[in-house]
């Protein structure tokens, strides 16, 4: 078929895909009749590619992947236009990467609205009020949805005395054996109640990520006949306590996870999940997501390998850190584990526990970047 393609009209589609952005896609824009009428509405300047059948045109353009969506459906026209935008299928698919065709987008603009509502809720530190409204807002996101939610309580020996503590975990029932495990902490830091330190990429941005990852997979599930995912279950933790409650330490962190970890230990349940990936504060405007060196190797090596697949390299491991992390009570059960995490938030760092950590400072372009590696990582550890 793509020989029929002329030479001439091969090398303009090379020199136009070339030009492509990471995160962006080539999209249909316009279709013109052989009598010249508008088929479609073009957002954006595009490349008009002349066809060698019938001579109709077809118009293309480069769109950001949060503008992808919102692009309306061509319906398809005669049959001879049909033919030639098949031609052109074909050549697309011939010189571009597969992924840019057959998968779109997260909705990174949805996981910044759910974050964006959960930030507004204010300070979510333990024993306060605010953390009482994350648990009601958690609990509203699932249960009308009629999710299988499970709120795992416990009472936690902090600095403070004993606290009550929830995380809470969603599950999405895969058809393979074996079980996804995708995290979050919530909750925001005990000693900054009184600074008006609301999270919203410490916390809030993963919540609306895995949120927004959730409605992904509901999606996906609610098509299929028996309700379940084509591949492993996928379960999502939002941990609580992850924070300090005095000053960090071993004892003094990481309260949920190290509890939950144990917990699926005793149980059996760690035998059963085949990788657990944790978000954590990847909602930055400026995305930089550190090598985090307690990682489990070959699941870095996979998650770079999904970075890849969407042209994000630069955003991914370009540095090295050692972090501790809602990851390593389970990286020392045997788990493969990584924590992807961006510690380098504002100058210096300088956002990172401080009443400058608002929304304004949160992207939701980053979390597109964030939901297409996600659920590119489940793709590929499903096949693995």
């Amino acid at each position: 078929m793509i020989s029929s393609v002329s030479r001439r009209f091969r090398s303009q589609l090379k020199r136009t895909l070339s030009c492509i952005k990471p995160g962006w896609f080539p999209v249909w824009t316009k279709r013109v009749t052989s009598a010249g009428k508008d088929s479609g509405r073009a957002l954006c300047q595009g490349t008009t590619l002349v066809v060698p059948q019938n001579s109709a045109k077809v118009s293309w353009a480069l769109a950001p992947a949060e503008k992808v969506s919102q692009i309306p459906l061509v319906q398809p026209l005669r049959t001879a236009i049909g033919k030639a935008c098949a031609v052109i299928t074909l050549a697309l698919t011939s010189l571009a990467p597969l992924p840019l065709f057959s998968q779109s987008h997260f909705d990174g603009a949805k996981a910044y609205d759910y974050a964006r509502q959960f930030a507004a809720i204010g300070p979510r530190w333990p024993t306060g009020p605010g953390h009482i409204k994350a648990e009601e807002f958690l609990r509203g996101q699932f249960l009308p949805k009629h999710d299988q939610l499970e709120e795992d309580s416990f009472t936690a020996d902090t600095p403070i005395g004993p606290v009550a503590l929830h995380n809470f975990i969603v599950r999405f029932p895969g058809r393979k054996p074996g079980v996804i495990v995708l995290g979050t902490h919530y909750e925001t830091n005990y000693p900054l109640r009184n600074i008006n330190f609301v999270g919203a990429n410490d916390g809030a941005a993963t919540t609306g990520l895995l949120l927004a990852i959730a409605d992904r997979l509901r999606a996906g599930s609610s098509q299929a006949r028996d309700k379940k995912l084509d591949g492993y279950s996928v379960w999502l933790v939002f941990f609580d306590g992850e924070e300090a409650f005095q000053s960090w330490s071993r004892s003094d962190s990481t309260f949920g996870s190290r509890h939950l970890a144990a917990r699926w230990g005793r149980d059996g349940t760690l035998n059963q999940i085949k990788a657990f990936l944790l978000a954590d504060m990847i909602g930055d405007k400026d995305l930089d997501i550190q090598r985090e060196t307690n990682s489990t190797a070959w699941l870095v090596s996979l998650v770079a390998q999904a970075a890849k697949t969407f042209g994000y390299q630069r955003y991914f491991f370009q540095t090295d850190m050692a972090v501790e992390d809602d990851h390593l009570p389970f990286v020392e059960r045997g788990v493969p584990s990584i924590d992807i995490i961006d510690l380098d938030y504002g100058p210096n760092n300088s956002y990172h526990h401080t009443a400058q950590d608002t929304m304004d400072k949160v992207s939701a372009h980053s979390l597109t970047i964030d939901g297409d590696v996600f659920m590119e990582s489940i793709r590929l550890l499903d096949q693995r």
